[in-house]
């Protein structure tokens, strides 16, 4: 049996190496004038900023294993297992107290590394959020995972006393339903907690109207009464626009960013990106995606669970898998099996932002004058006001990019023309 300060050793060991690669690779500053440039400074900036982020992943990763894993050695769950079981005999408000005080604790001693993430978006022009606004809507994610994850821990633990053998099969088909709803209702109901909404007609009539044009020329209706303005300017200087939801809940969103930045012809491309990810059926693909990994992962951990359990439960003071207080060694599992499968996930979703990328210049093709030329523009505003790495590194671009990197997009985009060539578009018809 490993110890403590073993396993902390192999788990820094294995997060430094993978740092090294990306961190003292070569990092030639020389740029494609043809692709996606930046100032002098501004090159810098990207560069610190981009190796800052990589750098807090890594650490974060390791960091978070060894918070788990002091959970379940100093016995830390199993002291919350107790203070719920006093507190109530009732299961459901057990898994209530219990799974809160988790997340909680977990919060909390992720504060740290949240603080300096904020921070460095502050440092570099990324924020404009002020602490107070950004730790209000940091105890707004706390509350709304602690009631999500009560739910589901119940449910879990109570598939798990029913069906010792299959809970991880039952579990999987209870929990598919679960984010399919929390998708339905995160337009209408998670997202105005924090950020305020109204309608784009108001202050946008113009743009409504090539809107429309776009999302005709995509086969869409969505009337103008759920297309909104996102007060995105007083937190952040992203940009974004995006379609959201699905059946009653679906709309689209511009956010205020959007419209002080970039022209109408650079938002239309934005916008017919975002477009294409609901077009293209990308929503229900990555739930079946991800619901796929989820039904791996609760396989895989059905058989560790229960092999650590019963080599240190003792010694964890962890009676069984179907006690609360296991419930340590599932987070410690689940984010193991997130940080191995990282590569697959983002290799996944750079399909599916290339895809609509492509259907982003199509669906705007006819409308827009120089389609090519707009998205280019688009995506170089992105860049500079994104601080997006201009030359970001292959291991990097492997393990952590769920896009394309930008400049490789903008070049992308500069050169696709099926129609100058008699070639049929991939998605969009004229």
């Amino acid at each position: 049996m490993r110890s403590m300060s073993e396993f902390r050793t192999l788990i820094l060991s294995v997060c430094i190496l993978l740092f090294a690669m990306h961190v003292y690779a070569d990092t030639k500053s020389q740029k494609d004038v043809d692709s996606y440039t930046l100032s002098s400074e501004k090159y810098q900036q990207a560069v610190q900023y981009a190796r800052a982020r990589y750098t807090m992943y890594f650490v974060g990763t390791a960091y978070g294993l060894i918070v788990i894993w002091q959970l379940m050695s100093r016995r830390i769950g199993a002291r919350f297992r107790d203070a719920a079981e006093k507190v109530s005999r009732r299961r459901f408000v057990q898994a209530v107290v219990f799974t809160s005080l988790i997340v909680l604790a977990l919060a909390v001693l992720s504060l740290p590394l949240e603080i300096y993430r904020q921070s460095l978006a502050l440092k570099y022009d990324q924020s404009i959020q002020t602490w107070g606004s950004w730790l209000w809507d940091w105890t707004k994610v706390q509350l709304i995972g602690c009631l999500i994850a009560s739910i589901l821990v119940w449910i879990l633990y109570g598939i798990i006393r029913r069906s010792p053998s299959r809970w991880w099969f039952y579990f999987w088909l209870a929990s598919v339903p679960i984010i399919v709803f929390v998708l339905f209702i995160s337009p209408v109901v998670i997202d105005p907690l924090f950020f305020k909404f109204e309608p784009l007609q108001k202050k946008a009539p113009a743009l409504v109207e090539e809107i429309e044009k776009v999302i005709h020329h995509g086969g869409l209706t969505i009337p103008r009464e759920r297309m909104f303005l996102m007060d995105a300017s007083r937190k952040v200087k992203s940009l974004n626009a995006y379609v959201t939801g699905f059946s009653s809940s679906k709309r689209v969103v511009v956010w205020d960013t959007t419209i002080s930045k970039m022209t109408t012809q650079q938002t239309l491309y934005v916008f017919g990106h975002e477009m294409g990810h609901y077009v293209l059926y990308h929503i229900p693909k990555t739930i079946l995606f991800i619901s796929a990994l989820l039904l791996l992962f609760l396989f895989v951990g059905f058989r560790y669970v229960h092999a650590l359990v019963g080599k240190y439960g003792i010694g964890w003071d962890i009676r069984a898998v179907d006690d609360y207080a296991s419930l340590t060694v599932f987070i410690f599992l689940f984010s193991l099996f997130s940080f191995v499968t990282t590569p697959l996930v983002s290799s996944y979703s750079r399909v599916q932002e290339h895809n609509a990328d492509v259907y982003g210049l199509e669906v705007i093709h006819g409308i827009v004058p120089e389609p090519q030329k707009a998205a280019a523009e688009a995506f170089q505003i992105l860049g500079e006001i994104n601080l997006s790495d201009p030359d970001p590194n292959p291991f990097i671009k492997f393990w952590l990019y769920d896009h394309p990197a930008l400049n490789e997009r903008l070049k992308f985009v500069r050169n696709y023309d099926p129609w100058s060539h008699g070639q049929s578009p991939r998605f969009v018809s004229d």
